[in-house]
């Protein structure tokens, strides 16, 4: 795609608001199989998801050619926030580590509300690489800092912040969230108090010291889901906002392969996605658009020849694999198969469970759970990195058929960079 298509498409493109999405590390194979783990097995049709009814067009991820055309989340996000290729690892900076306009400084100088709404520390790469510019995502704290320290005409590049991080934001030598209750922030570490946020103040929400928990450990609370609501209601105004949604753990579940917290944390991001289509699709001026920075884990349906996969075995999981791992490491007694069933929710034989003796780190217990579901499923993986290949694009709201088409990560970005300047 030209630079000059993108202008021509850009003349109906009258959004007010846009609510960016990004589901870290979901290729299409997470959105097929999260297909296939909702489908009603009692319906001769396998019904459809709120990722095939927004689905738009694809995208291409590689980050700079040098880089070999496999991207990591940071030149992704930096991609998809600017408008351009970069090295893996850079926040916001281009290939010789100059700073690149991001959408959120342009929507901040335009006098926009901006907000991020993620599952990670609000520090993690995609975040920090429409907030931040640093030469490397790792500098963590550098890039935390840098939330407090550099503003656009003196104004905080973020309205609102919501997610986990607290141990880069109470250090040892310097207590940032201190510095933005002191410049009018209001600061939470519930989600409970999602609810009765003041809108006339700023919002600092950390609610873990690093990553928020995996859905699959907190059942009856959708984290994405609330913050998201809370997000929106919050930065909604005469001018206009951008949020960025990000659903990070997908991608951390992939990274570990473990895919039974991968399709719950897809869940987590489906009825998310499904809140926002409802919001963007009774107004009229609002662009939804939700993406990927790159697959995980090269996730395969089906595996050693076996033409099946079966995700039922993944209905009855009492907690995440990563949980189930620390409380039986943590147990005085041999770890039984009565125990393993109770925990994975399916039948363990007492052979699979004589695979567990000797096992007694976390560690250990956690790789050899995930190969009983792997085992049970048919789930197949090819890395415990992320892979090339294309990823989806979904959109609806004002301008939503600017993104029906095959483009690369950095067309999004022009696009809503034309967006926010025809308002």
């Amino acid at each position: 795609m030209v630079w000059a298509d993108l202008i021509l498409t850009a003349k109906d493109k009258l959004a007010k608001n846009i609510i960016m999405v990004i589901g870290d590390g979901m290729g299409p194979a997470y959105t097929t199989g999260y297909r296939y783990y909702m489908d009603n097995i009692n319906t001769p049709q396998v019904e459809t998801t709120i990722f095939d009814k927004l689905l738009t067009g694809m995208v291409s991820t590689y980050p700079v050619n040098s880089q070999g055309y496999v991207t990591d989340s940071a030149a992704a996000a930096t991609a998809l926030s600017t408008g351009y290729k970069t090295y893996n690892g850079a926040i916001g900076v281009d290939v010789n580590k100059k700073p690149l306009l991001t959408l959120m400084e342009r929507a901040k100088q335009l006098g926009k509300k901006t907000g991020l709404v993620v599952t990670s520390q609000i520090n993690h790469a995609t975040p920090a690489a429409y907030f931040s510019h640093n030469e490397s995502r790792k500098n963590y704290n550098e890039i935390a800092d840098s939330y407090f320290d550099d503003k656009i005409n003196g104004h905080f590049k973020a309205n609102l912040m919501l997610g986990g991080g607290s141990k880069y934001f109470i250090r040892p030598d310097r207590n940032l969230v201190s510095e933005f209750k002191q410049a009018d922030f209001q600061y939470i570490d519930d989600l409970s108090k999602l609810t009765s946020l003041n809108k006339q103040q700023p919002v600092l929400g950390l609610f873990a010291e690093v990553g928020l928990p995996w859905t699959l450990d907190n059942k009856n609370e959708n984290h994405l889901l609330a913050m998201a609501k809370a997000g929106v209601r919050h930065l909604e105004n005469n001018e206009g906002y951008v949020l960025l949604v990000e659903a990070s753990q997908i991608d951390w579940a992939g990274h570990s392969n473990d895919i039974a917290a991968a399709m719950a944390e897809m869940q987590d991001l489906a009825e998310t996605l499904t809140w926002l289509k409802n919001y963007v699709e009774n107004r009229d001026d609002t662009l939804l658009v939700a993406t990927a920075d790159h697959s995980t884990g090269g996730l395969t349906l089906g595996a050693n020849g076996d033409y099946r996969w079966q995700p039922e075995f993944l209905k009855n999981l009492t907690a995440s694999p990563k949980s189930i791992a620390t409380k039986l490491a943590h147990q005085n007694t041999a770890i039984s198969a009565q125990q393993l069933t109770d925990a994975l929710g399916f039948i363990i034989t007492d052979q699979e469970a004589n695979l567990f003796i000797g096992r007694s780190d976390e560690k250990s217990i956690y790789e050899q759970i995930k190969l009983l579901i792997d085992s049970r499923t048919n789930t197949g993986w090819t890395s415990g990195g992320h892979t090339g290949i294309d990823v989806q694009v979904f959109a609806t709201g004002n301008g939503a058929k600017a993104f029906n088409r095959h483009q690369t990560n950095t067309d999004i970005a022009k696009q809503l960079f034309l967006v926010l300047e025809g308002n």
